[in-house]
């Protein structure tokens, strides 16, 4: 199955409030020297793991173990909920574990505040650099601070799907859907306009991930200021109210959820909705005529470089058994390791040479292996376009101002001068 989480709120608040001179969760004396011997007990910690995973990671802790045997570690679990809230209070209260499952939006306060090792820095660590693909420890970069402050994990990314039967009504080549935007653009207006009636092609307003595929600068070189609201920006901007006016856009775009837009999608009332494997079972015993005529495509980009989200597993740098923390983190996240959880569940590894072997690069005839192969194909090249610094609260300015936009109450121009003006302002109380 794959991971799902709710994005928490972003802890960025914490950088302001953590005491530097914590201690790691490990205890013990002595060993804190990160190119000593790995040895004595260590924390690590999971996000919203244990329920579905625990005999891979019970396993997983025993087979390091019995490869250290000087060490012990100590697997803890968090729910989703109120995760960012949690690794602030630990990090806070010098109880951060030793070594913590990360997003690079919540590894980035903490590393500002000095609670991470700097992987680039660290001899120990940088050592193993040149295991993980160049795109996954790039998307672990964390901006003005000098380099990675997590091991790359895994990967995740989603193909768009598409309805072959209603590109064929339109007119359209339904063996080539549209690669860019302006071919998207193209592919929406005729889909709107063809005989019969007006069919959406997208059920969503443009996110900023639709912005970074457009070729947008989203922020300056050292991630102090917004900057979607470039000409680029405001001519994306500009495209989807002219689709949000003339039908290619669906009508409650501005205020659809995920679920909405699967659900618009199945019913054939848009023409395109990103999705996964799961999607595949419920189209094909609900929606059977939408099953046969599926097309699986690349979200469109003007980059040439699709959109991933990726996972990463930090090493406290006030750990007492730094050794013993960078040992297991870099264990978790190894080639053996990290292909091993890929086949537990609908996620890619970051490992380098991983994704050319045959089960992600050959369809075994599955729905799984179709989407799986779709999938780990994006992955090469592909960037992390959100910026680690947006938080949630600037994902929903970015949404408000793009609908007043949409409706006509701004210019594609304002409400962007808008959407980054309340960034920047929140960026700096953060």
């Amino acid at each position: 199955m794959p991971i799902s989480r709710p994005r928490p709120r972003h802890a960025i608040a914490v950088a302001a409030t953590l005491a530097l001179t914590a201690c790691g969760g490990g205890g013990g004396d002595g060993g804190s020297r990160a190119d000593g011997k790995p040895e004595g007990g260590i924390t690590f910690q999971t996000w919203n793991l244990r329920a579905n995973f625990k005999d891979y990671f019970e396993d997983l802790v025993g087979d390091f173990e019995k490869e250290n045997p000087g060490v012990k570690v100590t697997w803890l679990d968090q729910p989703a909920e109120h995760y960012a809230d949690k690794l602030s209070a630990d990090a806070a209260a010098g109880t951060l574990p030793d070594v913590v499952n990360v997003s690079p939006d919540l590894s980035y306060p903490l590393a500002k505040a000095g609670m991470l090792v700097g992987l680039d820095k660290e001899k120990a660590a940088a050592r193993f650099k040149d295991e993980y693909t160049a795109e996954a420890w790039q998307g672990n970069t964390l901006p003005g601070l000098g380099g990675s402050y997590s091991f790359p994990w895994y990967l995740t990314t989603g193909p768009l799907f598409y309805n072959k039967a209603l590109f064929r009504s339109a007119g359209l080549d339904p063996e080539k859907p549209p690669k860019n935007y302006a071919e998207l653009f193209a592919t929406a207006l005729a889909m709107a306009g063809k005989p019969g009636g007006r069919i959406a092609t997208l059920a969503n307003t443009p996110s900023v991930e639709d912005f970074g595929r457009y070729g947008v600068k989203l922020m300056n070189d050292d991630a102090t200021k917004f900057t979607y609201n470039e000409p680029k920006g405001v001519e994306l901007l500009g495209k989807y109210k002219e689709l949000y006016d003339r039908g290619g856009l669906d009508p409650q775009a501005l205020t659809n959820t995920p679920e909405k837009s699967g659900q618009k999608f199945l019913e054939q009332k848009v023409a395109m909705n990103p999705g996964g494997a799961n999607d595949l079972a419920t189209f094909k015993e609900n929606a059977p005529t939408l099953y046969r005529n599926l097309g699986i495509t690349d979200a469109p980009n003007n980059t040439g470089k699709p959109n991933m989200y990726v996972m990463g597993v930090a090493v406290n740098e006030k750990s007492k058994r730094k050794a013993a923390a960078i040992a297991f983190a870099h264990y978790v996240t190894d080639r053996k390791n990290q292909e091993a959880f890929a086949h537990e569940v609908a996620v890619f590894p970051s490992t380098r040479g991983s994704l050319d072997d045959p089960y992600w690069t050959k369809d075994d005839g599955t729905d799984e292996g179709r989407v799986r192969v779709a999938s780990a194909r994006m992955l090469k090249g592909a960037v992390n376009y959100t910026p680690v610094v947006m938080s949630d609260e600037m994902k929903t300015v970015l949404k408000n101002e793009v609908a007043k936009a949409l409706q006509g109450k701004k210019s594609p121009k304002q409400a962007l001068d808008d959407a980054v003006a309340q960034s920047d302002r929140l960026l700096r109380q953060s």
